[in-house]
């Protein structure tokens, strides 16, 4: 079944206007069979977020339409396509607890989910790790090294998986190198194929699948999935199943990513 099970919707307040409708369509004229609607889920209320605009999650108020509308979508296109209502959860360091009630509220109206790390904490600051190039350059004068910064990702990457978030935890980890998503301007001396390896594994063990994102692809500074080829390898070669997503936050950008994977050939196994 070809999926695509990572997209984002109006309900996002740093997406486009395109109606969920019009994604479907889209979608169905790609091909593929099923679809997950995965907006951002409403940040703690106690979180202080760090981006200027506030803008990298829906609303609470907002979250019960939301459901409603990818429901009658849901059922109008039931011949056609799978419509998924989903979210993707961030994962935030120190607000586990919140995250956790959260998911205990609203759990029961999610069909499929993302666990995606975008927040970083270091120093009791809280950055939003792909916000800019000019942030990340901030960041890793702050953190003391590239390497620093791609480290304290790969650790909350890691602790998001194995932290006890309850029944409705999301069970695919979204985008696992974010942090690269600038990596053509500032480069790193490490590769941090071992990190990443042990991620993979820490997904294998908690039987969790994993978020194969072809948003990176099309980002300047980066023009490669997330994860990177030789990563989605491993994943299969030690079972995870991986989840085509396009990230998509226009409808015009449903597939991106998705013909250079394919011609990897790592979602035709």
């Amino acid at each position: 079944m070809r999926k695509d099970g990572h997209i984002h919707t109006p309900y996002c307040p740093h997406g486009s206007k395109d109606s969920l409708e019009s994604y479907i369509i889209k979608a169905i004229s790609l091909g593929f069979q099923e679809i997950s609607f995965t907006e951002h889920a409403p940040l703690p209320p106690q979180f202080a977020e760090p981006t200027p605009l506030k803008d990298s999650a829906m609303s609470i108020d907002r979250l019960e339409a939301y459901f409603t509308e990818v429901n009658i979508l849901k059922e109008k296109y039931k011949n056609s396509i799978i419509v998924n209502a989903g979210l993707e959860v961030d994962f935030i360091e120190g607000y586990e607890q919140e995250i956790k009630a959260f998911l205990d509220e609203y759990g029961n109206l999610i069909d499929d989910s993302i666990l995606s790390v975008h927040f970083l904490k270091h120093d009791n600051k809280y950055d939003c790790v792909d916000y800019s190039p000019d942030v990340f350059e901030e960041m890793i004068s702050r953190y003391g090294s590239i390497e620093k910064v791609y480290n304290r990702y790969y650790q909350t990457v890691h602790h998001s998986i194995n932290t006890d978030l309850g029944k409705y935890k999301p069970k695919r980890i979204g985008h696992i190198n974010l942090v690269e998503k600038f990596k053509k301007k500032f480069q790193s001396n490490e590769d941090f194929k071992q990190t990443i390896t042990s991620i993979l594994t820490a997904i294998k063990q908690n039987g969790y699948e994993l978020d194969y994102n072809g948003a990176g692809s099309s980002k300047p500074l980066c023009r490669e999935p997330y994860p990177p080829l030789w990563a989605a390898q491993a994943a299969l070669d030690m079972g995870i199943k991986l989840v085509y997503g396009s990230d998509a936050h226009q409808v015009k950008e449903l597939g991106q990513g998705l013909q250079m994977m394919i011609g990897q050939q790592h979602l035709n196994r």
